[in-house]
Parts: C-alpha cells; structure tokens; sequence
C-alpha cells in the first residue's frame, strides 16, 4: 500500500501527521497559527485556524501543480492589408477564448492567489492536431467559426493562432490562506470537510469541500481539481434548519447534524451536480438524546451522540445514502472520521487519545474492537533513553542521592505503571532536598488522588467547548515549568515557605540575562490543581543546579505535556489515510519499551568479560570439530549414496477436448516425476479420458511444457498447457480445476516440476525477456545466446516461460537488474529481486523481498439503446440489433446482475457508475450516438443519429503477493528504463515515465543498488504524452496523445532531463501511440496497428528522415540494447482460428539490415506486453560455408516469406 498521512489537532491548535509506515506524529512546523480542525484527502489538507480563515496544505510531489492559460489571437484577410487586426463588427473579439464569445488580451490574465507563480512569457502554440504549423503557428478557416487547417488555402479568409503560458502553484507543504471572495462571508466558519473525489474520475484532483459557519449555514467551494488546488469560490446551500458539523465521503454521501440533534443527508449528488438537490431528514439514533457528530464514508456513516455512544448506520451506499437502520457500537467517543477504506479513527472521551478501528473489511464494515494508537510525538523526550537518563542523572546530582534514580527509571521502564500511578515526576528522598519536580514532567508532590489531570471536554459543536480553567492561588505544574521570573498578575504571590519558582527558571533567566516570555495558547485548559510541597530546601549554590536547569525550562516551552503524559486530541482525519486488512501498521508499539529493552540487553553484556567470551567462543569451536570428526571424516571413503525415486501424483479434472464439438469433459490427471542416475529429475503428466466407451490419455514430458499460463474465466479455475507443437497449433492444452486452491496447488507443482527439469532456480537473471498476459500474469523467459543467432536462431515456441508472482500491466527491465512495473491501477512498482510469490509456496518462492500487491482495474459493459417515432430512444431494438446490455463488440449480453469480476481472484469494490471518459466524448449524461450499430460514435446527437449507447464501469480489486516494491506517490502511464548493455558500468541509470495525466517525468537516483531512485524530475511539454522510451546512446523519444512525435535533445549524464523537445511528423494520416528505442533503431505502432521504422537514424542525425512500413496487426514493439525487435501480434493464423497477442521476433536484424527479413511466432495469443530491453547477449559468431547451392537447407524455424513481402503482415494474413 502507498504511504499515506492521518492528520490530527491537540488541544493546543498544533497540527501533527502519523504516516502509514511510521512511529510517531510529526509535527506541522509551518503552521504558524493554532487550528481548530482540518480535514485532508490523499493530495492536500484543509483546516480551520483561529483567525477563522480557511488554509490548504498541498503535499509536495515529484509532479508540480500546473495550469495552462490560452488564448486566441484573431485574424481576417482584407484585400489592402492581406491578413490583419481589422476584423468586421459580426467577428469574434481580436483576442479571445476558443469559442470567439469572451475578451481576452494577454495582459487581462492574472494569478488567482500569492500561491501562484509565472513559469515563462507568453508563446505561441506551432503543433496542430499533431502535427507542425508554420513558424507563426497561425491556422486557417474559410470563416469564424469553421473547421481549421494549418495549410493556407485560396478561401481562407480568417486565421487563428493560439498563445500558451503556464502558471504553477507553489505553496507546497505550508499553510495557504484561501484568498477570500469579492463579497465577504456573513460569518466565520466552524467546521469543514472534504471529499467526493470518486463522484467521476474526470478530471483527476476533482474535490468537493463543505463547510458549516457559525450562524448554521453550509457553504459549497467551487472548481476546486488538481489544476486548481483552491478552487474559486463559496456558494451557499439551502438547509432545512441550522447546522452544527457536516462530514462528506469519498463518494457521493453526505450527512449533517442539526441543532437539534437531527440528522439531514444530501441527495442528488452526481457528477453533474456535486452540491446535490435536497436535504432528507433521518432521526437521531436514540430518541432521548440527539446527535453531535457525523462521520462518513463511501459505504458507512458513523454517530456520535450527546451522550458519546457510537452508533454505526447499516445499508449506506450511492443508491441509497440514507441508510436503512442504526446499530449500537461499544466505546464512547467525542468525535470520528473515515478513511478511504472505510476505516474509522476516533478520539476518546476520557483519555483524549486516538483509536482506530480494527477489523473493517468490505465484508465486516462496521470492524470488531477500538485499539489505541499509541506513539511518541515528534521531538517527545519521553520516547528517548538518553534525554531520559541525562535529566535522570541531572535529578540525582541536584538531589544528591542516587537512590532517587532508581526511582526514575523503575518508573519509566513500565510506561503503564507510570501512566496509572502518575509517580515519575516526584522523587523522594531523606537528603537535603524533601521534594524534586521532575523536569520530565514537572509536577509536584502531591496527594495520589490529585495527580489525575482532569481532560477539557471537547464536543464537535464547537473546537474548544469554552474550556474555562478554575485556577487556584497556588502554581501549576506547568506554570512552574514554564514561568518566568515575572509572575503571572492573576495568580497569588507565593508565601516564604513556598519555593518561588523551580531552580532550572530562575538559572536559565540568570544565564541569558532576557526574561523569557511564557508560551500562550488561545485554548485556555483546565489543569490539574496541584500545589508545592512545604520544604526546607537549602539551595547551596546556583550552579549546583545548571545541568537540570537548562533541561527543565527547554521542555517547558517547547512542550506543554509531561515526559509521560499522553497528549491530549481535539480532532482527527483520515480522509486520505488508506489502510486495508493487509497493511502493516506500527502504531500500536509503544518506543519507550524498545528503549528500556535496549538499557537492560546492554548491562547484561556488560557483566560478561572479554576474557570470558573468548573462551566461550573457543569452546563451541571445539565441540563442532569434535562432530565433524564423528559425524563426517569417518565415512568419506563411502561412495556418495543418489535417491532414485518415482512419485505420482493424481487428479480429477475437466479438459476442454481437441476435437469437434468442444467442451469440458471429465478426466482423470496423472502426474509421474522421477529423478534420474545423476540426480536430475524429470517427469510426465497424463490425461485420461473417455472416446465412445474407450479409454485414451493425452501425455507431455514434463521437459516439453514451454509455459503454464492461467486462463481468464468467470465461472471456471483453469489453465492453459503449451508445449512446441501445441504453440504452433495456437491450441493449448485447457485444464479446469474443482477449486481456486485446486488448480494453484497443481500450478505450483507443474511449474516447480518444469523448473527442475531444467535446471531453473532462483530470480531471474539480468538479461531475462519479460512478459505479462491479458490477465496482468506476469512471465520471464531465460534468453540463450542462439536466440538471435544468424542464419540458425532458437525458434520463439521453443523458450520456457515461468512465472513470477504479482500483477502488472506494464514491465520494462535493463540488463543490470531494474524492472520496473505498472499496474492497471496506475500503480508503480520495482522489482526486489526476489522469485515466486503468487500461488508459489515454500521452496518455489523466495522467503524475503515478497510483499503484498494490490490492483485495481475496471470491468465495463454498454447500455445500448435505438430511436422510434414514438417514445424516443428506448431499449428496444431491432431483431438484428445488439444486445441492448453488452460489451465492447456488443455480441456477448452483459448486464449489471450477470456481469462478474474477471475471475474468482477479483472482488467488486464498488458499484456500477456511468464512464465519462469514453473515446469521442458524450453528452451530460454520457451517451454517445452513432447512425447505427456498429459505427463511428460521438459525444452530441445530430439529425441522422438513430442509436446511442454509454458505458458504464465498474472496479474490483485483486490482492496478491510478489516480488514488488510500491513506488508512491505518482501514478504511472509508461515506463522505460536505458537498455544498458552487458559490459557498460554506469552508475545511475537513466529512467523516464510519464504519469497518468500525461506529464513527462525523468527519475533521479536510480541504480542497480538502488532500483526504486530518490525522486522524480518533471520534464515540460506543451501537451500531455502516452508513450515514452530512451535508447543505448540516451536517445529520448515520446509520443504525445494527440499521436503526434517528438525527440528530447542534449540528453546526458550532465544534462538528464535534456533541454528541448524536437517534433517529429507521424506517418501520413495515421496517429501513433507507441515507441520503443534500441540501440539505433527506432520502431513505432499507430492507432491502426502498423509497424513502422524510422530510416536514416545516426548519431550525427538522431531524428531521421521518414517512416518506413514493416507490418500491420501489430499491438506493441519492444526494441533492444542490440536492436532486437519483437512485438505483441494479432490476427495471427493457427490450426483452429486467429489468435490475439501472440509474442512474435522479427528474424534477420544485423547491422546492416536493421529491418530484418520475417517473423518466427512465440507464445500466444492472449499477451498484452513484452520487453527484451534486458537482453544484452551477444549471438555467437557462426562462419558456415555457402549456403547458396542447391542442397542447402532453409532454416525450419523461418516461415516462408515472398520475395516482395519483407515487410509484409506480421499476422500472415
């Protein structure tokens, strides 16, 4: 799981942050206000200060904030001028908005806050629709508005260029004030909350914030996105009566609490209308007493009443935010937040400490026990064994008896016993000094019944509930930690039998010469009554007392809280904390017992000797060379004794016959594994079956089996078998296991079994070639020098494939060891060199560098509907009309009931919600029309439109383990890693990325120590990319989404981010989408599927000259640091039918045929990615006779390929 912040406020106003892989609160240094509350999301947090303004802290990233402003400048041809300014008074304005409708000058833009700066000047745009302009960037219509070309016609008779400038924000990890409106605020607000970031996924950062003044009243922030951190501006809401706090989910749920101690949720929340319609009153989970406090999730709504019982709302979700029944919880809390798992944080009502709920799974939301959250605070003394001594030894010598030491620590190495009693700020002794306050904590000698502090009660009505302290005459602890000379005018002067102040004050105002002022908060507390013990004390000198002086009054002002005194909560969000079942917490540990364990483990060794360890050492030396003597030097004459075993393992399962008609059949599977003379083993495996009353088997030698791939499948647990033949063929053998566990169970075994036949153990090497699987299955083939070998290469069908566990879409790896990943969800994740995980047990994974992953992809289907005269559209289509449920091809029928995750791994993770990020666009409902079905859609309706369809979406998440390492915080599109080759010794290794919403990123620090690097270099453009890739010689080459090209110059060691981008034209009419670079070659696939090489690429030249068509049918190319080239291929033709994502490497690249002669088809189909960007083999050098005679045999493993067809179809079709 990522890193990830839970945000909490004491009751002080300071604002602390727990991270997920951390062990104690942080302190908010910046915050240089006290706040009341704050709530965060995964990218920012909001809070409420004092001064009643709103502040935004936005979490610094690799990936800056950045917003582009446009403008258009407007131009018309006139007969005297040509083209010129004076434009007709029908015309749009001379600078304008892309419409012609709003002015807009260069110099009418302005920065919407002091948090915003200028990146550069104004410059003009010279790309269009991917491809170049002319050097003014201007392009040409017939008339505004029309439909634009940057080529200069007879007709045009209006042109338009766009300017560009970007604008950044760059209050990164402080507190910005939220500049205000034009029209002021009636009141300040109280209370705040943020969230609905999975209303829709477009555009990403979008947030929805609520807020509640102190008149009652909600207030809505609008425009607030990734592009726009701040948003624009309030709207108020219209309420059914005053409200006293509001709490907004994730999703599209929102709850209140009233006045009166209702509770009003809002309804019509969508991502057209995000301030939603209407207000639903729900009544307060105990008749008697109403509510205080709300708190919600994406599937949960939490209470807090009056009383402070919990309450947990049953059957809350998108469809129905109201909920169906309460549910009375154990524990008394004064306020709750939820995370992005549903997970719940609270704050206690006597201790004032913050819990978390364990237990929550999608399952059991609402989880099954409270457990304190128990770590030191940034820069607690408490939590440190050396500040403890050194105060422990500034008290002794102060006091001037050792036994008050002992004391001390006995007290500290039991943090319960202290925090029960609350003894360890008082020592006792019979010396000169009757009583001693503790700088640790600073409180005096006292009764036991008074030590207990009484906790200022905080309700959610308000931050601090008027907490007014009754003070007595005599001093605090605290005010004697932190007084000045000076006394405070309200309290009582001491009497002479009272000591006036503790020493450490008095000697560190003597030692500055300054009086210092105390610290003043604006929350006034009430305080435990304590009161100095009537003593005798005899302070021989001032020095005596330096060391605990100095200690005593630095604790004082830095920390109002004791050495073991618990801090005290006002408020906690967890708004953009993700923790799940499977996160790994340190919460819960508290360091003060690691810390006593450490003292007593370092005085044990001190009472043992050196002389005494090496004797010890001697003597275990001498009885393992006893036994070696007894246990192995007598018996090595014996020859050497080699197992010879036959096991069989056997099975029930369903096999998907080869033969007309197909279908799952019954057999019986039968595996015999053997090891040989020599001790290697190899083995077997039978199918059983049944042909008119017949017994048959089907039989593979263990040795053949050339990959063990997982199927996708609904209902059944299968897996397919490939060997040589059956590759060829395209038709594998299909097995369905009874269970889940069934069929890993016998994964596990085959693949262990195929490993050992040939000698596999253990990660794989540097140099491995790297694969993954429509599923997301991850595979890694051992490549042998022959594999590019000319004219006798290994055939592609004949290469081993074993997998490795996790789930990836997206793999790219160099020949030193880095792989890089990229989940469906965007997530980015490094290889740890470890092996197995997954399915893989025991011996068959490796025990460390195995972590868990998580994925998350969505799961679409289509609502399909046609036109009549008569009610519209409707779902009531013609006889030969699609199903009005389907998927993509609309042949399948989907619907939302029928509909299941991808396989039984998947859970769902959410409900079905309509996808407005549909190639083409769609309307505000999210249908997209077309003439009929299947056609060319898009996003408005026209006159000829009789059918329109929307897709809706749903997710699932898979949770599995591998050797992966997360990589936060930014989510990846494309990956690609410099193919070094095997003898180069670089240190840091080039490595470029581009993030989800298509910013160019170059990452910093990475080597084969350290694959996962230190930080991310952003790398502008003027427009988002999609593909990315980096050469042997740190050639950089992108495309950007509009499929244009480009080439990034001057990219070096010195100069990693490079200094300018260089546009290349597309091939004509086609757009691209995909590059990969080796080490002079350059290969890119369009959106059409063709294969296309750029000629003409030299050091002296690095952008070429033209594209060159190699192939068609083509999904993904993969270049090598040796110029090796394979692709993923569709429509390839087998024995049964076409195949789809079939692993193909192209035959004959040498270096003076870089285009190389045909195709040898791999394994397939049913492949997304391959990358042999590790493969640095060199192929061995075969001098053979001529091969020219008429006796000489083609190369089998070479299809047949025509003399005009080099560059032919790499489906063969």
């Amino acid at each position: 799981m990522p890193v990830s912040l839970l945000w909490a406020v004491d009751v002080y106003g300071r604002v602390y942050s727990l991270s997920t892989a951390g062990q104690q609160w942080e302190h908010c240094h910046d915050a240089q206000l006290e706040f009341k509350r704050v709530t965060a999301a995964e990218q920012c947090c909001w809070g409420i200060a004092c001064d009643n303004n709103i502040y935004l802290n936005v979490h610094a990233s690799d990936l800056p904030v950045r917003y582009q402003e446009e403008t258009y400048e407007n131009q018309r041809w006139n007969p005297v001028d040509s083209f010129s300014e004076r434009l007709l008074p029908s015309d749009r304005w001379q600078w304008s908005d892309v419409t012609g409708l709003q002015h807009q000058p260069l110099d009418s833009f302005r920065l919407p806050s002091n948090s915003w700066e200028w990146e550069g000047d104004w410059y003009m745009d010279e790309n269009f629709e991917g491809e170049p302009t002319d050097k003014e960037g201007w392009t040409y219509a017939i008339d505004f508005p029309a439909n634009y070309t940057k080529d200069k016609k007879w007709n045009s008779c209006v042109r338009r260029r766009r300017w560009l400038r970007y604008r950044r924000y760059k209050a990164m990890d402080t507190w910005a004030k939220i500049p205000s409106q034009q029209t002021t605020l009636p009141d300040p607000f109280s209370d705040i909350s943020c969230g609905g970031w999975e209303i829709s996924e477009e555009p990403r950062g979008r947030l929805s914030l609520w807020a509640v003044s102190l008149q009652g009243k909600v207030w809505f922030r609008e425009g607030i996105d990734h592009h726009s951190p701040e948003g624009s501006l309030w709207e108020e809401v219209p309420l059914p009566g005053e409200v006293v706090q509001l709490s907004c989910g994730p999703g599209d749920v929102v709850w209140a609490v009233l006045w009166e101690g209702q509770l009003i949720v809002r309804e019509g929340i969508g991502r057209d209308s995000p301030k939603g319609t209407s207000w639903a009153v729900v009544e307060s989970p105990s008749l008697d007493v109403g509510a205080i406090h709300v708190a919600v999730g994406i599937s949960v709504v939490w209470v807090v009443t009056k009383d402070n019982k919990v309450w947990f709302r049953r059957g809350v979700n998108s469809h129905n935010p109201c909920g169906s029944g309460w549910i009375s919880m154990v524990g008394e809390m004064i306020m709750l937040n939820i995370g992005l798992n549903d997970q719940v944080w609270g704050i206690g009502c006597e201790d004032r400490a913050v819990y978390f709920r364990q237990g929550v799974t999608s399952s059991e939301l609402s989880g099954k026990t409270w457990k304190v959250i128990n770590v030191p605070r940034d820069g607690d003394r408490s939590h440190s064994s050396a500040s403890a001594n050194s105060l422990q030894s500034a008290g002794c010598y102060f006091c001037g008896e050792v036994g008050g030491q002992s004391v001390v620590s006995d007290v500290e190495s039991d943090p319960e016993k202290a925090s029960t009693d609350g003894a360890t700020g008082l020592v006792m002794s019979d010396s000169k000094c009757e009583a001693f306050a503790a700088p640790a904590d600073h409180t005096s000698d006292q009764p036991p019944d008074t030590l207990k502090p009484r906790i200022p009660k905080v309700t959610s009505d308000s931050f601090i509930s008027e907490l007014v302290s009754d003070r007595e005459p005599a001093k605090t602890s605290r005010e004697l930690g932190s007084a000045a000379p000076a006394l405070l005018e309200e309290e009582t002067l001491p009497d002479e039998g009272e000591v006036n102040a503790p020493c450490s004050a008095t000697l560190s105002t003597s030692q500055s010469g300054v009086p210092l002022d105390p610290q003043w908060s604006n929350v006034d507390l009430e305080e435990t009554q304590v009161q100095l013990a009537q003593t005798g004390v005899a302070l021989e000198s001032a020095d005596t007392c330096s060391l605990s002086s100095v200690a005593t009054y630095t604790l004082a002002m830095d920390d109002p809280y004791g050495a073991d005194e618990p801090p005290l909560w006002a408020w906690v969000s967890g708004g953009g904390c993700s923790v799940d079942s499977h996160s790994q917490l340190n919460w819960f540990n508290c360091s003060i017992n690691t810390s006593a364990l450490v003292q007593s483990v370092q005085s044990m060794s001190l009472s043992v000797t050196p002389a005494q360890t090496a004797a010890w050492r001697r003597q275990i030396f001498d009885q393992f060379s006893e036994r070696t003597k007894r246990e192995m030097d007598s018996f090595r004459h014996y020859e050497q004794a080699i197992e010879q075993s036959v096991w069989v393992k056997k099975g029930t399962m369903q096999w998907w016959r080869d033969w007309k008609p197909h279908k799952w059949i019954d057999v019986q599977f039968a595996l015999e594994q053997f090891s040989g003379p020599e001790g290697n083993k190899d083995g077997i495996f039978f199918i059983y079956y049944n042909f008119y009353e017949e017994k048959k088997y089907l039989h593979a030698f263990i040795n053949e089996i050339t990959i063990l791939v997982p199927v996708l499948n609904d209902s059944k647990h299968t897996f397919a078998i490939y060997t040589p033949e059956r590759t060829k063929q395209r038709w594998p053998i299909r097995l369905a296991a009874a269970t889940e566990l069934e069929m890993r169970d016998w994964l596990a075994l085959l693949s262990v079994s195929c490993c050992d036949s040939r000698g596999l153990q253990g990660p794989p090497s540097k140099q491995a070639i790297w694969s993954i699987t429509c599923k997301g299955d991850i595979f890694v083939s051992e490549p042998s020098p022959a594999l590019e070998a000319m004219p006798y290469p290994t055939p592609c069908d004949q290469m081993f494939w074993r997998q490795v566990g996790g789930h990836l879409r997206v793999v790219e790896c160099n020949s030193v060891g880095i792989v890089w990943g990229i989940g469906y969800d965007h997530t980015a994740w490094v290889y740890t060199g470890g092996y197995g995980g997954g399915f893989f047990q025991g011996l068959a994974s490796s025990t460390d560098n195995i972590h868990t992953q998580t994925d998350i992809k969505s799961v679409y289907i289509y609502e399909n509907q046609r036109w009549n005269p008569v009610s519209g559209y409707t779902n009531r289509g013609l006889p030969t009309d699609r199903y009005m449920w389907s998927d993509a091809s609309g042949l399948h029928e989907c619907t939302k009931t029928n509909t299941k995750p991808p396989s039984p791994q998947w859970t769902w993770v959410s409900d079905w919600v309509i996808d407005y990020s549909v190639s083409g666009g769609t309307d505000r409902e999210g249908w997209q029309f077309a003439a009929d079905f299947p056609a060319s859609y898009h996003g408005y309706k026209t006159m000829k439109d009789f059918v329109r369809r929307r897709r809706w979406g749903r997710k699932c998440k898979l949770t599995t383990t591998g050797p992966w390492q997360e990589i936060p915080p930014i989510p990846l599109s494309d990956v690609t890693i410099l193919p070094h080759a095997a003898q180069s010794s670089v240190d840091v290794v080039p490595l470029w990325a581009i993030s989800n919403k298509g910013d160019v990123l170059c990452r910093l620090g990475v080597t084969a120590l350290t694959p996962a690097g230190s930080s991310w270099l952003h790398v502008g453009t003027d427009q988002p990319f999609k593909s990315i890739t980096i050469g042997a010689t740190s050639q950089v080459w992108g495309i950007a989404k509009d499929g244009s090209a480009f080439y990034r110059g001057s990219v070096s060691p010195q100069s990693p981010a490079g200094d300018c981008w260089y546009h290349i034209p597309s091939p004509a009419k086609q757009k691209l989408k995909h590059v990969s670079v080796g080490r002079t070659s350059v290969y890119t696939v369009d959106e059409n599927g063709n294969l296309w090489y750029r000629q003409d690429v030299t050091p002296s030249y690095p952008q070429g000259s033209s594209w060159e068509h190699i192939s068609n049918n083509v999904r993904k190319v993969s270049v090598g640091p040796l110029d090796q080239v394979w692709i993923i291929a569709d429509k390839v033709q087998g024995s049964h039918s076409l195949s789809c994502g079939t692993v193909c490497h192209r035959l004959g690249v040498q270096p003076m045929e870089p285009k190389g002669q045909s195709w040898d088809y791999g394994i397939g189909g049913g492949w997304d990615h391959v990358t042999v960007r590790g493969n640095s083999l060199e192929p061995p050098r075969i001098h053979l006779p001529s091969l020219t005679g008429p006796s000489s045999p083609a190369p089998w493993s070479l299809l047949p390929v025509r003399s005009g067809e080099a560059n032919g179809n790499a489906a063969g079709c």
